[in-house]
Formats: structure tokens, sequence, C-alpha cells
């Protein structure tokens, strides 16, 4: 009996609007009961028409009942909310899914809203619904959203429906004839459709472009890929050609050699047959010597003394024991010389005409948001700094220093140039910020260079931009320039904090002034053989800083 007398309560403390327990209960004079939220909002919405009637018997009221809380249906409201039964029952559940959008008018057991209304400017369930249309006939309603707020105009609290084409925003009607009078507005709904075909037709004109120029990019790819293939094959036949020809020069010098070597052999053997000859007469003519040597007869001796007496000559048996070539092997040392010179030269024309062609493609960014997120954390080489540079604040900054500084010796370090290297070898793409302050005309040098730039003397080989290892931007109060390889191209003077992007692949180095906007001051398309290394330089009266970034 206590249980259905406890059921019977809870029925008579629900309100009729929000189907929930009675929160803050008043009742009004013809005897039904709301929550004071409820029926305020009810009545609210009535003034607007001049009613103001009960939403369960339609009884109308004039003039307006003022409310007064129920102490009564209060406390029996708290008492059935800390009875065991209501402890009992399962804890109320949300019936919404994490996409749906919850019922306003469900207190304790939020249910899925189903429409919502632009009048009331909330969102209601299925069983909230039927109530509101039975009190409210001819509402707006539309499917449920959870984005209410934003389609109230926050001054004047009134739905937005019209759209100001002057201002480009969405206005409500007191708006209209407020700070908006005058001006171009038209239907939320026809600036949606207006818009919309704008979008649409932007939307196709932009998929033409990209498929222009992907077109564009593979065209190039592929012309790329078959000139290369051309100049490969051509390298190749050339090759092939001249290896050809230098094999059959090959074989026609060794010929010639060899019949060289040949005549020279005949000539010898010729003269030494001859030689032998001779030999064997002085033998014989010794041999006979010898007889006359041992006659007692001294007529004798004499007259056959003459014609023994005949001195042999050797004229024309001289014969030398080296055959010389030295006159070939100068020629071929020569032509090797040539030919290596002649490689030389045209693997460097070859590289002249790579630097000339433009990578198609390489991304042009406009937005900081967009450099930012190749930004890369420089450390300074701490081995290369010149004994006249200060590096302070952890190595972020450096200055100039009126003394050299004792920093040990190193093979690395500048020792003339006030110059300094990174430790971070800049691939792919890389993005770095750099503050500076000068005097005048003295200022600072960014850029990057290879690894090898020379460290030493006080030459051009070692001074950033001055060669061909190196690229420098060199700023000061009254100039700036650009440098390389000894070419220095004037430019307008920059702001004091200037980016640094580099394409490493795609050999492209940029500077940028860095404002609130970026502007760009110079850009440089070249090849890079090495890996590229930032580096500083100072004059007297100069600092700089390395900026920490994040994307």
């Amino acid at each position: 009996m206590a249980e259905a007398s406890i059921s019977v309560d809870r029925n008579r403390l629900t309100c009729p609007v929000c189907l929930d327990l009675l929160n803050d209960p008043v009742t009004i004079p013809c005897g039904h009961s709301y929550c004071m939220s409820c029926i305020t909002t009810s009545w609210n919405l009535e003034d607007q028409r001049g009613i103001c009637k009960c939403p369960l018997c339609n009884q109308t009221f004039t003039p307006r009942p003022v409310l007064h809380k129920n102490v009564m249906f209060a406390e029996m409201v708290e008492e059935l909310k800390n009875t065991s039964l209501q402890a009992a029952t399962p804890a109320a559940a949300d019936h919404t899914g994490s996409e749906d959008v919850p019922c306003d008018s469900c207190t304790e057991n939020k249910q899925k809203a189903v429409k919502s209304c632009l009048e009331c400017h909330r969102s209601f369930c299925q069983n909230h619904l039927q109530l509101h249309e039975s009190l409210f006939r001819g509402h707006n309603l539309k499917e449920a959203t959870g984005r209410m707020q934003e389609m109230i105009c926050p001054q004047h609290g009134k739905m937005l429906e019209i759209y100001c084409r002057s201002d480009q925003r969405c206005i409500c009607m007191l708006c209209l004839v407020d700070e908006h009078i005058n001006h171009d507005t038209v239907s939320t709904e026809a600036a949606r459709i207006e818009k919309q075909r704008h979008f649409e037709e932007t939307l196709i004109e932009t998929q033409m472009i990209i498929q222009q120029r992907q077109k564009k990019l593979r065209e190039a790819v592929e012309s790329y890929k078959r000139s290369a293939q051309t100049a490969v094959e051509d390298s190749e036949r050339t090759f092939i050609e001249l290896i050809s020809s230098i094999e059959r020069r090959r074989s026609e010098v060794t010929q010639l050699i060899r019949d060289q070597e040949g005549a020279a052999v005949s000539r010898a053997e010729e003269r030494l047959e001859r030689l032998e000859q001779k030999i064997d007469d002085l033998r014989r003519r010794d041999a006979r010597m010898k007889q006359l040597s041992h006659t007692q007869d001294h007529v004798h001796f004499l007259q056959g003394l003459p014609a023994l007496y005949c001195p042999g000559s050797t004229d024309g048996f001289g014969i030398s024991s080296h055959l010389c070539f030295d006159n070939i092997v100068r020629s071929f040392s020569q032509i090797t010389d040539k030919v290596q010179q002649f490689s030389r030269e045209t693997i460097e024309n070859t590289y002249g005409i790579e630097k000339s062609i433009h990578v198609i493609g390489a991304p042009e960014y406009q937005t900081r948001k967009e450099f930012l997120q190749y930004s890369r954390l420089l450390t300074l080489d701490l081995n290369s700094v010149s004994s006249w540079l200060r590096p302070i604040e952890e190595n972020t900054v450096i200055t100039y220093s009126d003394t050299s500084l004792p920093y040990p010796d190193h093979p690395d370090r500048f020792n003339y140039w006030c110059q300094a290297l990174c430790v971070e070898s800049l691939t792919g793409r890389c993005y770095w910020e750099v503050e500076w302050a000068g005097n005048r005309t003295l200022g600072v040098v960014i850029g990057v260079a290879y690894k090898s730039i020379s460290r030493k003397g006080d030459g051009p080989d070692s001074v950033a931009g001055f060669n061909d290892q190196s690229w420098s931007l060199y700023c000061t109060p009254t100039f700036c320039s650009f440098c390389h390889n000894n070419i220095e191209t004037v430019l307008p003077v920059v702001s004091s904090r200037i980016g640094v992007y580099v394409d490493h692949s795609a050999g492209i180095l940029s500077f940028y002034s860095v404002s609130h906007t970026m502007s760009l001051i110079h850009r440089v398309q070249t090849t890079f053989t090495q890996s590229l290394y930032a580096v500083f330089g100072l004059d007297r009266q100069a600092a700089m800083k390395l900026c920490c970034l994040t994307n």
C-alpha cells in the first residue's frame, strides 16, 4: 500500500510540461501545478499574443497571475527524492549518444532530441515535442541541432535569419532595422544558395587548375625522363665511339711500334752478320801474322807483312742498345691530359645546364605558418667560431668582441674573418629566423655554405658569399645585398628579422623579411652539390640572435 501511495504521489508531482518531477513547484489559479521555469517560459511566449492560460485546461487569466512557490509540493518532492524507493530506482541514464543532441526539457533522464524550435530556442525529445506542439502550434521547427546558440543574435537574442552582403555576416530582424539599415541584405537561405553556387564554381575551377598543373607536372616529368634517357643514350653512344676510336688508335700505335721494332731489329741483324764476317777475316789474318812472326827469314817477314797489315775498320757498325719511343710516350701523355681536360669541361657544362633547369612544382609558400612547419633549431659549431665573436645566452646570441678571445686552436675555426658555422646539416626543407642589429653601415652576414669552405686566411675563399662554396645576405641599417661567388646584387633595406628557407633537393634558397607578413627579399635557384650549413658573420658594433621557433 505504501508503494502504491508513493507511486500516486510521484505522478501527481510531475510537471505536465517537462514530464519530470516538479522543480520549484508553483500552483496557478486553476489548480494545476508546474515547474516555475516551465510555466514562466510558457507565459512569456503567450505574452506576445496578450494571452495567459493554463497549458492543460486552457483556462485564461487576466491579469497575469503572480507565481508563488508551493512549499508543500516542494517538501513532498524532496521527501520523494529521499525515500528508499527513489534510492532503489536505477540511476537515471543518459540516453543520448556522443553525436546526439540532448533534449533541453528533460531534467534527470536526458533523451535524444528530435526537433529544435527556432522560436523557443530549445530542442525537444519525442515526448516533449508532442507537448510543445499541443501548446504552441505554428512554431518553426527543424531537425535537432546542437548549434542553437550560434543561430541566435548575441546582441538581440533573436534568430539569425538575414544575411548582410555589405558586412558579410548573418543578422537578425532587429539588426536589420538598426545598424544594418539600407545595407544589401537577403535571406540566409538565398545567401546560402548564392554562396554555395559560387563555392561550387570555385571548387570546379580549383579542381581544373589542379588537374592542369598535375598534367603539366606529369608532362614535365615525362619530358625530363625522355630528355635524360636521350642524353644517356647519346653519351653512351659517344663514349662507345670514343672508346672504339681509341681502341683503333691503340692498335695502330701498337702496330707502328712493332714495325719500328722489326725494322730496327732487321738493321741490327744485318750489321751483326757483316760484323761477324769481318771478325772471321780478322781471325784469319791473326793466324797468318802469328805464323809470320815465328819465321827466321827477315826478308820474308818484311815482304809478307804489308799484305797482312790492313787495320780493320769498324765504321758504320755502331749500334744503339736502346730503341727510343719517347716522342710517342710524350704525345700520348699530352693526349691523355687533353682528354681529361675535355671531360672535365664537358661535365662542368652539363652541371651548368642542370643549374639552369627550374624545378616545376617547388612550393611557393605565402604565410609564416607554412614556413614554420619546416623550422629547424640551429646550434653554433663552437669549434668554428672566430676568436672575435662571443656567443652568449646559451649560444643563441652572437656579439662582437673588442679583443681576441682565447679560444683553443682548431682546424675548423675562422682565424681571420668574424664568422661561424652551425652544426646541423641542412638537408631536405629547412627554415630558420635571425634577429640582428647593426650601426649605420655595419651589420651582419646571414647565409649558407658548404662545410668545405676555407677557414684560414684573409682571402675571398674564406668569406661567406665571395666564393662558389657559399651564399650570403649582408644586412645593415642602410644597405643590403646578396652575394655568391664574388658577384654582388644590391637589394632594398630589410627588416631586423630575417627568415631563411632552403629546399636542398630543389636547389632553392630564399631570404624573407619577417614582420606581420612575409616579404621575399631574394631567391636563388641553383644546384647544391654538397650538404649545406648555416653561416653567420658580424661587423663591429653588430649582434645577432638565433630565434627559437615553434611549428
